[in-house]
């Protein structure tokens, strides 16, 4: 993986909270491996001539059109819930480019409504994988995905990474994993003081850089299957 864009999928009706831990630090490089600078981020949406206004009313001028997003330019896709997710078909070009994303060997990372889209896709009929809850996928047409369904907070399984909407922390997690950019001691820290306001944690934040750990994998809880 060589490119240092991540990609944001923006549309109305984003969930403001789903994403920030994630972009937060992928832009600023905070506790990252010696070895890795901070990413770009980019947001995408279908068009980019107009605003996108989030759940919370921000709006988002996107800096790329969906159809000029290549596998090829980024280092990962995130797609965020929104209500359009549940109240239409006109995000389902994005869960198509989630497709083409996988099958490149591009990461995706969604979450909340996004899974849903993803399971109409087809996309999580044979990987582990989570959401807001079972029930929620279950009503999607087409899901054939029961049976790989796992009530974690986020599930990362071959480049897929989901996870429900009480859950962005957990999602950053698998997120930073799945890009390698953080030793596992310092992404468990990183957890552990985000997620659970462990006092403990914070001091270990501070040695980041100091050790090589060897690449973060599987050991983070949803981690990889």
């Amino acid at each position: 993986m060589t490119s240092r864009t991540v990609h944001l999928a923006a549309y109305d009706t984003l969930a403001d909270w789903e994403y920030g831990h994630a972009i937060g630090h992928l832009r600023s490089g905070s506790y990252f491996r010696p070895a890795r600078g901070a990413y770009d981020v980019v947001t995408v949406a279908a068009t980019t001539g107009r605003p996108v206004t989030t759940m919370g009313g921000q709006r988002i001028v996107p800096e790329l059109a969906l159809d000029a997003l290549r596998p090829e330019d980024s280092a990962l896709l995130i797609l965020p819930g929104a209500e359009l997710w549940d109240t239409g078909e006109e995000l389902v070009p994005f869960a198509a480019k989630a497709r083409e994303f996988l099958a490149a060997g591009v990461p995706v990372a969604a979450i909340c409504g996004a899974t849903a889209g993803l399971a109409r896709e087809g996309l999580l009929d044979d990987r582990p994988h989570t959401s807001g809850a079972a029930p929620y996928l279950a009503a999607q047409p087409g899901y054939r995905g029961g049976g790989h369904y796992r009530e974690d907070d986020a599930v990362r399984a071959r480049g897929l990474i989901t996870a429900g909407p009480t859950a962005p922390v957990a999602f950053a997690r698998e997120i930073f994993a799945e890009l390698d950019v953080m030793e596992p001691r310092i992404l468990d820290a990183w957890f552990r003081l985000f997620a659970h306001s462990d006092a403990e944690a914070f001091p270990v934040l501070m040695t980041a850089g100091d050790g090589a750990d060897g690449p973060a994998g599987a050991e983070s809880e949803g981690g990889a299957v």
